[in-house]
């Protein structure tokens, strides 16, 4: 490797990991025995809007912001060994394959891998590359992981792969409830007053002539998700309703993916991550539970406790074969902090 004046290539092994999301993206720089170099944050990735090499060109700002805190400068030679790229909207191996290659174009590493940011999740939460793990954000989605590298994946593309669920679904559910119970189309819900005092309008009928002419903007309609899980937890049996059919789809797509790796019969970490399930709602939490513990008694769910990113440098870690404390210490850095 050419050493070019003014740049500190990490030693081999380093890792130069990506958490991206529909609304946020996590960069990390790791150090071949698990040390955090330097860490980033910026806004979503939206390769399926701007296509995947302007999507990747976008994150060279967070990569270089990594790169100064861990006293290194961009320049011809690769930052690290491995990217390890999680990234949302990577939802088929084809895009994958494209933003691998936009990554190569930029000569960060000498080894890319790019994966859909579920694995993120999944490696961040265990110990070893094996398990399930659902993410019900945005949207929803679920990825299965053996030690030998077979995988269980879906498409998640939306309602044409079969998806429901996720924060956007759940706010639409949640208006379409008020509007036929209001009208009645469908059976009574709090739901007909709970949303239109939260928005500030005083009728079901002026919440729906605001979100149609746009007075109330698209990104605030994501605040009847959490309204729907308060009309639920105060005894609402509309809102219950759509709640228990989130958790259905969330075990479905666990149990789904456990069937497939042959681990529906064994002890099995049933990771749970994304602002849905981790914004700590009890009915959702508790049904997942008892749903899953029905279809897959040994199973073991649980919400993961650190950010995805450290997933997705655990994974670099282990594509470079690091000694096991270098996982221990990158876990450590980003470990919780204790209870006041």
């Amino acid at each position: 490797m050419t050493m070019v004046q003014g740049i500190q290539p990490l030693v081999p092994g380093g890792v130069l990991a990506f958490d991206a999301g529909n609304s946020k993206t996590d960069v990390a720089l790791v150090s071949a025995d698990g040390r955090v170099l330097g860490t980033a944050r910026g806004g979503g990735f939206e390769p399926h809007i701007v296509g995947a090499f302007a999507a990747v060109e976008g994150l060279a700002p967070l990569v270089a912001e990594a790169a100064l805190e861990a006293g290194l400068t961009l320049g011809e030679v690769p930052l690290v060994q491995q990217i390890s790229a999680c990234m949302a909207n990577a939802d088929l191996p084809i895009e994958e394959e494209r933003l691998a290659q936009a990554f190569e174009s930029f000569g960060w590493a000498e080894s890319v891998y790019v994966a859909n940011d579920t694995f993120a999740l999944l490696r961040a939460g265990v110990d070893e590359p094996r398990g399930v793990a659902v993410v019900c954000g945005a949207g929803i989605n679920c990825a299965g992981l053996l030690p030998d590298g077979r995988t269980a994946r879906f498409p998640a593309v939306g309602k044409i792969s079969g998806d429901w669920g996720g924060g956007q679904q759940l706010a639409d559910e949640a208006f379409s409830a008020a509007a036929r119970a209001d009208d009645g189309r469908g059976p009574a819900t709090a739901l007909t007053t709970a949303l239109p005092a939260h928005y500030g309008v005083g009728s079901v009928t002026e919440l729906i002539e605001a979100l149609h002419l746009g007075d109330i903007p698209v990104a605030r309609r994501l605040e009847a998700t959490p309204l729907l899980f308060q009309v639920a937890a105060a005894g609402d049996a509309v809102a219950a309703d759509v709640v228990r059919h989130q958790a259905e789809e969330i075990v479905a797509m666990a149990v789904v993916a456990m069937r497939r790796l042959d681990m529906l019969d064994e002890p099995t970490d049933v990771v749970l991550g994304g602002g849905v399930l981790t914004a700590g709602h009890p009915m959702l939490i508790e049904t997942v539970t008892r749903l899953l513990s029905a279809a897959a008694p040994k199973a073991v769910p649980h919400v993961v406790d650190v950010p995805p990113v450290v997933g997705a440098a655990l994974l670099g870690l282990d594509r470079t074969r690091a000694v096991s404390t270098a996982h221990s210490q990158l876990r450590a850095a980003f470990a919780p902090s204790p209870a006041a």
